[in-house]
């Protein structure tokens, strides 16, 4: 099972005019909602400072940007950047986790807006440490918020679960996927990459793993639609690895990064960063992903 990468990718690249995303654009998270394809992309210009932009499309690969970032970094809380958006729409409105990068380190914020283009950034009580690639998932579940996120000071560095009443609050941090042995795909390191999206065998959780020569590739994972933090599939074998010009050289070489996909029309569309310079997307039918040969336990 592999991913089909468009044919004329990359489909958004650096805009040299554009001093906040001359140098990179990578790492986009989209929401399909309305007919429409919103993405929100990190981009970097020469002050190598992150900021936020979004892009729009009917059809999933051809998009109309916006020529100023959406998101821009505060000087207080993330001085050297916002990185790697990751969207869903819970309810009526539209949340987003991102990397807030200082000189303290790197930790989780959140933002959520009803039009792309406002946010309103929100308060987020998280415990003093380094963490990164978090993600909502779409909707609430037994009545909580449910956080997928990495902590970086732990070993391995693995995919963890936490819970919130009120998006502010969180509890119940525990890893519920770890990195495969050495020699693999994903032995270094794995972290979540898309937000989960629903299925009828799980909660589908396209994720990203390391190897010891620092390679990225994308995998994919099914947890449990009622206990999220209880794996019920592991695909074996990475669904995306870098093959092309645009994701073997650029500003990180031999990466696939992905931090949004969404199910339309029975596909599901793959947004990733290729080698950190360039926004692509691959496509998968539904039915393939989540094929009968597949065997899941219940819940």
């Amino acid at each position: 099972m592999r991913l089909r990468r468009y044919e004329y990718n990359p489909i958004l690249k650096p805009k040299p005019e554009n001093y906040w995303e001359s140098v990179n654009v990578f790492n986009p998270s989209v929401v399909y909602d309305h007919g429409l394809f919103h993405l929100l992309y990190r981009a970097m210009g020469a002050d190598g400072i992150s900021r936020i932009g979004y892009a729009v499309s009917t059809d999933g690969f051809n998009f109309f940007r916006f020529d100023k970032p959406v998101f821009t970094p505060k000087r207080i809380l993330e001085p050297r950047g916002c990185e790697d958006p990751r969207v869903v729409k819970i309810e009526n409105s539209y949340y987003m986790t991102y990397t807030a990068y200082s000189e303290k380190g790197m930790r989780i914020g959140l933002a959520s807006t009803d039009n792309f283009i406002n946010w309103q950034r929100h308060e987020f009580e998280w415990p003093e440490m380094n963490n990164k690639n978090a993600t909502l998932f779409p909707e609430k579940i037994d009545g909580k918020y449910v956080l997928l996120h990495r902590p970086m000071d732990k070993e391995p560095m693995g995919i963890w679960i936490a819970y919130s009443d009120n998006l502010t609050e969180w509890y119940g941090q525990r890893e519920i996927m770890a990195p495969r042995g050495k020699e693999t795909w994903e032995s270094r390191k794995i972290g979540a990459g898309a937000p989960p999206i629903r299925t009828d065998k799980g909660w589908l959780l396209i994720y990203h793993g390391v190897d010891e020569d620092e390679v990225y590739r994308l995998g994919a994972a099914i947890f449990c639609l009622d206990d999220p933090s209880k794996l019920l599939y592991r695909y074996p074998e990475p669904i995306l690895e870098p093959e092309t010009y645009y994701e073997l050289r650029g500003e990180v070489p031999r990466v696939v990064f992905a931090c949004g996909a969404c199910e339309v029309r029975n596909k599901y569309y793959i947004y990733y960063g290729g080698a950190d310079r360039v926004i692509c997307v691959a496509t998968i039918d539904t039915e393939e992903i989540l094929g009968e040969d597949i065997s899941i336990p219940t819940c």
